[in-house]
């Protein structure tokens, strides 16, 4: 295995996290024939096959999963070098990888593009998923930052706060519970919900509330994408709990209406976050100072009312 190539490395990572060898090339920039002779060199030097070919996709086969630990250690090892170089240099250029929880989409890119304006050269490239997942990332270290609602306590990490979070139930605009007015907790308990699958932030703190409350609404149905949850609450198939970072569209338009009810909205945190073990390059440590010193009026501007009001819930806190 002397003669393996980083190439040949980050090729069996793209190819192993993504299943495919056409999607690997079209994120490396490569054709698919570079690729797969990739990693056909590389299994040769390894003398075991790497990936089981099932037509389009491809799996992991023993040795390739416990091959993959390594390489990502290889990788991730060169990436933090990078940085470190990078840091005595002083570049304000490099590619930045960003992970962030998919609540955070509604908000985030927009903020990301503001940065990229001012910093033409920087190529940024976002990991997305459910809280659970990015803690994932942040551990293999595959994300200089991570933007995310509650920060991982089972890592050692940097997490600072930059705006308020709030989140709360949602309806549609003629649901019963709306002619009640300010309503108890109690309310909640015989409504369907429509929730978050497990792992996602959203999902946990929506569980907290109903522990804290004493109740157990059902679960009418179980999604992992916010847009389906809020057009399954629009068509009238029960309530849900979200940010309302997520709805404010929705929320201006009327057509979902948030409810009053006893301790909503919960008015948490936006985060963001890095390991401490991580050495951030000047252009990471760039965007970290951007997002703490712009996060709050960027929320502010883009959602209004609903920025205002969740820091004035919290104290007026640098939230």
């Amino acid at each position: 295995m002397r003669n393996i190539t980083l190439r040949q490395l980050r090729c069996f990572a793209a190819c192993a996290r993504l299943g495919s060898f056409a999607r690997a090339a079209e994120e490396l920039h490569l054709s698919p024939p570079a690729v797969s002779m990739q990693i056909k060199e590389l299994e040769e030097q390894v003398g075991l096959p790497l990936f089981d070919r099932t037509g389009r996709s491809v799996s992991l086969t023993v040795t390739g999963e416990y091959l993959l630990v390594y390489v990502k250690k290889v990788l991730v090892t060169l990436k933090d070098a990078e940085d470190a170089v990078a840091k005595f240099r002083g570049l304000t250029a490099g590619r930045l990888t960003i992970g962030m929880v998919s609540t955070a989409e509604y908000f985030l890119p927009q903020l990301l593009a503001r940065f990229r304006a001012e910093h033409p050269a920087v190529e940024i490239k976002l990991l997305v998923g459910n809280r659970e997942q990015l803690v994932a990332r942040l551990h293999d270290n595959e994300a200089d930052l991570a933007v995310m609602g509650r920060p991982p306590k089972e890592l050692a990490t940097r997490a600072e706060p930059f705006a308020a979070h709030p989140q709360s139930v949602v309806a549609p605009p003629d649901h019963p519970l709306l002619r009640l007015g300010h309503a108890p907790a109690t309310a909640l308990a015989n409504q369907p919900f429509i929730v978050r699958e497990p792992g996602s932030g959203t999902r946990a703190a929506m569980q907290r509330y109903f522990d804290e409350q004493r109740i157990a609404p059902a679960f009418a149905m179980e999604m992992s994408s916010n847009e389906t949850i809020k057009q399954a609450v629009m068509a009238g198939m029960g309530l849900a709990f979200l940010s309302l970072h997520t709805v404010g569209l929705e929320l201006a338009t009327g057509r979902l209406a948030m409810l009053d009810i006893e301790g909503l909205p919960l008015v948490r945190r936006w985060y963001v976050v890095h390991t401490l073990s991580k050495t951030l390059s000047p252009i990471a440590e760039a965007l970290r100072y951007f997002i703490l010193e712009h996060g709050e009026a960027h929320l502010a501007q883009q959602f209004g009312r609903i920025s205002t009001d969740a820091r004035s819930m919290d104290g007026g806190e640098r939230a």
